[in-house]
C-alpha cells in the first residue's frame, strides 16, 4: 500500500499579498493553501501547454502562424524606438 507524504514549502508574501490571496481563496470557498495549489497547477498547465520552440521546424511553424494571424506591417525600427523612448519618458500613449 502506498503512503502519500505531503511536504510543506515556505512562501514569502507581504501582508497585503497574503490578505488579497486569502480573500480570493475565501470567495472561492477554498483555504489559502488550496487556492495557492490551484493557482500553481494552473500556471504549470499553461506553461506545459505553451508551444515549445526548440527546433527549426517548430520555430518556422510559430512564425507561419503569426503571419497568418497578424495583418499589416511592423513599423520601421526608428519608429519603434521613438515609441519606446516616448513611453519610457512620459508613460504609454495611444498614438
Amino acid at each position: 500500500m502506498w503512503r502519500i507524504v505531503a511536504e510543506r514549502i515556505h512562501l514569502v508574501l507581504d501582508g497585503t499579498e497574503k490578505e488579497r490571496f486569502r480573500r480570493l481563496a475565501a470567495q472561492a470557498g477554498l483555504s489559502l493553501s488550496e487556492w495557492l495549489r490551484d493557482a500553481a497547477h494552473a500556471k504549470a498547465a499553461a506553461a506545459e501547454a505553451a508551444p515549445s520552440l526548440n527546433s527549426p521546424d517548430a520555430l518556422r511553424a510559430f512564425f507561419d502562424e503569426c503571419s497568418r494571424r497578424e495583418v499589416g506591417q511592423e513599423p520601421d525600427w526608428e519608429v519603434q524606438r521613438e515609441l519606446i523612448e516616448r513611453s519610457v519618458a512620459g508613460g504609454a500613449t495611444d498614438s
